[in-house]
């Protein structure tokens, strides 16, 4: 490996770092969700890792989509959302939702109780209610109530400087 990949480096994020800025950010290793939501067209996915977990109590959790994105105006105009957390075996769904925000006429899914596409299988659903909605730059901020949640077991889909990955129990060997 090059010196280069050792030694740090310091800057300070302006629009002639913008890419070195994103590969920062990069660094940090997320999990990958899918966000649904129903529109006047039908049902609406989105692969996101902007998902974190806000508050206990009361069950509030957020998620940031871009401007950029053409699902932008429907994520953000949707009063019910649902975030799925996706697991290893769930990268092809992932980059189904990441290409094509109607791939929902390849997946099997039901509406909830408040019109909501949901999928089942994933590591972890939230089914929210839109609580707030704030301006985050580039992306906005939302805010979500959780109403209900389903789980299953199983190894998570992470996200690390652009590329999908598994996550390896450091239990396993010991």
């Amino acid at each position: 490996m090059s010196e280069r990949l050792h030694r740090p480096e310091t800057f300070a994020p302006d629009a002639e770092t913008q890419k070195d800025f994103r590969n920062a950010l990069g660094r940090f290793g997320t999990g990958v969700t899918v966000i649904t939501c129903m529109t006047d067209e039908g049902p609406l996915g989105i692969t996101a890792n902007s998902f974190a977990s806000l508050s206990l109590d009361p069950p509030l959790v957020l998620w940031s989509p871009g401007k950029f994105s053409r699902r932008y105006g429907a994520f953000t105009a949707a009063q019910h959302f649902a975030i799925h957390v996706a697991g290893a075996d769930q990268l092809p769904l992932c980059e189904g939702f990441a290409k094509d925000a109607e791939f929902f006429h390849s997946v099997e899914w039901a509406e909830n109780d408040r019109g909501v596409p949901v999928l089942d299988g994933w590591l972890a659903r939230f089914e929210c209610d839109k609580v707030a909605q704030h301006d985050g730059g580039d992306h906005a901020i939302v805010v979500g109530r959780v109403t209900r949640v389903q789980t299953r077991p199983g190894a998570p889909l992470v996200f690390f400087e652009g590329r999908y990955g598994s996550f390896e129990d450091p239990q396993d060997g010991a």
